[in-house]
């Protein structure tokens, strides 16, 4: 195994996939105290005294990623499809993150497709898989290659093509401040990433209809 593929599989062996200890909610509410104060505010004025509560109650929601196993997400297959083995394909499936070098949101939409072999996944399934791995601290260019990733393990497809194109508020809202600049990225595999044509056909029907 070459060091880049290695590095690449170290990668993707996210936080999630390993056990570690969690903290209490009262240590999650003190911590956002701090936090608050570091600020330079009052954590103890009228309009606060709530807010650690209602930020660890968010974070729960956020970062519910962590609980979900993509693998049982995709682990119901339909064989009955009638011999289908063209391409499937869901465009525009809206996602939140947070980037997990500053913990600020990046969202945009995902497009996910695959050539099937053994049979299709239910449709939604999808959209929950780009959820899973969205409410997790992420990097968009790991999100990209995890999604592709679970789809080959769990349904053996002749193929898989992930698009993501998102807006990082790190660079809205911060640092280089530059609001509605987009980040696309892309993972290709087997047929998708042999044939450039098939490249080609999963973008033109990504832009269908876009004005």
């Amino acid at each position: 195994m070459s060091d880049v593929v290695k590095s690449l599989s170290t990668r993707l062996t996210t936080a999630a996939d390993k056990p570690a200890p969690s903290p209490t909610r009262e240590e999650a509410e003190a911590a956002v105290r701090i936090l608050l104060r570091w600020a330079g505010d009052d954590p103890s004025r009228e309009g606060l005294q709530d807010t650690p509560k209602r930020v660890v109650k968010a974070f729960r929601e956020f970062y519910s990623g962590y609980d979900e196993d993509p693998s049982e997400i995709l682990d119901k297959i339909f064989a009955e499809v009638e011999g289908y083995d063209d391409i499937v394909l869901v465009r525009d499936i809206p996602f939140y993150s947070h980037c997990e070098h500053h913990m600020v949101p990046f969202f945009g939409v995902a497009h996910v497709a695959y050539y099937p072999t053994k049979g299709v996944v239910g449709l939604s399934k999808l959209a929950r898989l780009v959820d899973a791995y969205a409410r997790r601290l992420q990097t968009q260019e790991t999100m990209t290659s995890q999604i592709a990733k679970a789809m080959v393990a769990a349904l053996e497809p002749r193929g898989v093509a992930v698009m993501i194109e998102a807006e990082h508020m790190c660079m809205s809202m911060r640092g280089i401040q530059k609001a509605g600049a987009l980040t696309l990225t892309t993972q290709f595999t087997g047929i998708f990433k042999e044939d450039p044509a098939e490249q080609v056909r999963f973008l033109t029907l990504v832009r269908n209809g876009r004005g």
